[in-house]
């Protein structure tokens, strides 16, 4: 059961988010992505890093380590947007975020550079955030410099100090889930979470555990109802196993 949904928002005029995602019996891949770039640039770039990395993880998956896979298909998708950037002056400067999960059995590796997020529901009904922003807010709150409640209405928001594509060479952070205890998985650009606050995303994702289609359409909407001044994406999948989950709720 698998929620996705990618919507221009209420002012932008093009969608620069990208949104991908493999299933298979063996593994799946769940990707966001938020471009940057004059014209089209940034909706060239963060279509060519999902499409880039899911097609490398398919064909180089097979007996290597999941963080090593997961590492070297996004490296490979920042030298390849780097390269084509660099070839085409329309898209010169090009470069986009990136947050994927690649998931196998019941074990899960998190990968992101700049600002788009990961986040789990766990058994205890607790929302934690996975990744960590790339981001001049992100570095504020680190040092102490300003609240989360400043940071939600920074006028620097949208400064991000890593992206995939503007190097030649990209640090990528990684994360190790154990999904024994996940009951939701959520990846998102930062269009969702400018507008809609933490216990908001989680009152919506439980109310509609059944439904993450349903997640994803209200996330959405209600992001657009408090302004929609981004792009927004978001996708909604499952944890651990269906068939092993205890359904009943506090």
């Amino acid at each position: 059961m698998l929620g996705v949904l990618s919507d221009v928002g209420n002012v932008r005029k093009t969608n620069e988010d990208s949104v991908g995602y493999f299933e298979d019996n063996d593994f799946d891949i769940y990707a966001v992505a938020d471009g940057m770039g004059g014209h089209n640039a940034g909706e060239v770039a963060s279509r060519l890093a999902i499409e880039i990395i899911i097609d490398y993880i398919k064909k180089n998956h097979q007996g290597l380590d999941l963080k090593e896979v997961l590492s070297d298909g996004i490296k490979s998708a920042n030298k390849q947007i780097f390269d084509v950037a660099s070839g085409d002056e329309s898209l010169k400067g090009m470069g986009t975020t990136i947050t994927i999960c690649f998931k196998k059995q019941n074990k899960m590796v998190v990968a992101n550079v700049g600002d788009s997020s990961c986040y789990i529901i766990d058994n205890n009904k607790k929302l934690i955030k996975v990744t960590r922003d790339h981001s001049l807010v992100q570095q504020l709150l680190d040092n102490g410099s300003i609240t989360e409640e400043s940071a939600r209405n920074h006028p620097n928001k949208n400064i991000i100090t890593r992206a995939l594509g503007t190097n030649e060479i990209v640090e990528v952070d990684l994360f190790d889930v154990d999904l024994n205890s996940v009951i939701k998985c959520i990846l998102c650009t930062d269009g969702l979470t400018n507008d809609v606050t933490y216990s908001e995303m989680y009152d919506i994702i439980i109310k509609n555990e059944d439904n993450n289609a349903s997640s994803c359409k209200m996330l959405v909407d209600l992001s657009k109802s408090k302004g929609g001044r981004d792009n927004i994406s978001v996708i909604v999948f499952e944890g651990e196993c269906r068939d092993d989950r205890n359904h009943i709720r506090e």
